[in-house]
């Protein structure tokens, strides 16, 4: 099983993709609550050059707060991860992470039942960006 969903954008900016992604993630009920610049990050920590990569910490309010509801601990695992990374230049990668992958180590069928329902959103996320 993957731990994942991906698309792949040809011919767009890093911009554009991250607009794209947050619209499509706004239309599925999630918030941005953390955006993390890898590529800045890495040159001011580390002094290396690396490519646009960016983490959105993405939260469905409602379903994050039935998730805290079913497991208190569960929030070792959020936000769920957005990644988008631009390996070549106006070609973006963005991938969703499958929450119910990682819910599984969660002995708590509540939760499981909920994670399913975030995954099926998550995907269509990746799906509705790449439209």
């Amino acid at each position: 099983m993957d731990y994942y969903f991906l698309t792949q954008l040809k011919n767009s900016t890093f911009a554009n993709a991250l607009l794209k992604t947050k619209e499509a993630l706004q239309k599925e009920g999630f918030g941005v609550l953390t955006e993390i610049d890898m590529k800045a990050t890495l040159k001011n920590k580390l002094d290396v050059d690396f490519h646009n990569y960016k983490i959105l910490g993405a939260c469905n309010p409602s379903l994050a707060y039935e998730a805290l509801n079913a497991e208190d601990k569960i929030g070792t695992m959020l936000p769920c991860n957005v990644i988008l990374q631009e390996k070549e230049q106006n070609f973006i990668e963005i991938a969703a992470v499958d929450p119910a992958a990682s819910m599984k180590a969660v002995n708590n069928e509540a939760l499981i039942k909920i994670a399913e329902t975030v995954r099926e959103k998550l995907k269509k996320v990746i799906e509705n960006i790449s439209v």
